[in-house]
């Protein structure tokens, strides 16, 4: 408890002084960010609502506003997974900046780990020792990252003999093979646009995947941040809403940030029990919240 705390200390920092500011969007949504077979339904007086997923699509209406702004807030993703990195509710901190790209989104992601990992290892070296962790691991932690294609990827993996093909979701399994001889994360780049959410922007280099990355951390521990560019054209969300079988009447407050004009803006999301169980050489993410939720576990 103590070490996450001064995890999202650090990262509140350094957030702080790239001058954003932290809001508070609802729990309470009446659409899916991430996937419509993710959600928790709940009945909300006379209609039906979702517990959030993600404040993502709120903090795309703030930066309008604002235009950087983040979020820390548990998130609810109905999935029955039984790993040690899932949870049916966990803590996520979600940045989201207007006239940020694809490449400036991964800059301000690595910059932010390399100084958590730096501020961990002076403030907290008792912490780290306790849990078999030496704090010059973290200290040697530095920006840049290694930025790995999908494409890149599925040919490591076909090499490897692991049976994939072009288009195929790569999992933990995959993401330990394409890490294994790495001490600093890794980006995963570029997934193909029909595996990944609907407001990824499109690739212009690449028209089948979109300009997204997934921080993978070494040790086997995998994806600790998700994030991408964002669409900010009107047109291009409805028809990527629709490719995904998505209806557009349920996004029409999150389109009508678009109608009238927008701005390039992207965003990306992190998991506090992923980041503590890589730091920590913790077995599962369950060991870094004190009541976790899963398939199988609601008290107490």
């Amino acid at each position: 408890l103590k070490f996450k705390n001064s995890l999202m200390k650090a990262c509140r920092e350094f957030l702080d002084s790239k001058g954003f500011i932290e809001i508070q969007p609802p729990l309470f949504t009446n659409s899916a960010c991430e996937g419509g077979s993710e959600v928790f339904e709940v009945k909300y007086f006379n209609t039906k609502a979702y517990l959030s997923q993600s404040g993502q699509l709120y903090s795309e209406a703030v930066i309008a506003g604002n235009p950087r702004v983040y979020v820390f807030a548990p998130s609810f993703r109905a999935d029955p997974s039984r790993t040690p990195r899932h949870l049916t509710e966990f803590w996520q901190l979600e940045p989201e900046m207007a006239w940020f790209d694809f490449d400036m989104n991964l800059e301000l992601q690595e910059q932010m780990v390399e100084y958590f990992c730096h501020y961990l290892a002076k403030h907290e070296a008792d912490i780290l020792k306790r849990f078999g962790r030496d704090p010059n691991e973290l200290l040697a932690i530095k920006a840049p990252f290694h930025r790995m294609t999908y494409n890149e990827a599925i040919e490591i993996l076909q090499k490897q003999g692991v049976k994939i093909k072009w288009g195929d979701g790569i999992g933990l399994d995959e993401e330990k093979i394409l890490v294994a001889k790495n001490t600093q994360p890794v980006f995963l780049i570029n997934l193909p646009k029909e595996i990944r959410a609907f407001y990824m922007k499109i690739n212009p280099k690449d028209p089948k995947t979109v300009l997204d990355g997934d921080l993978l951390a070494p040790e086997g521990i995998g994806e600790i941040i998700g994030g991408s560019e964002r669409v900010s054209d009107y047109d291009e969300l409805v028809r990527r809403l629709k490719e995904q079988n998505l209806n557009p009447e349920d996004y029409t407050w999150f389109l009508e940030l678009r109608k009238y004009g927008s701005v390039p803006h992207a965003g990306f999301g992190m998991g506090a029990e992923r980041v503590c169980r890589w730091l920590l050489k913790l077995d599962s993410v369950r060991d870094a919240i004190p009541f976790p939720r899963n398939i199988n576990r609601l008290a107490p």
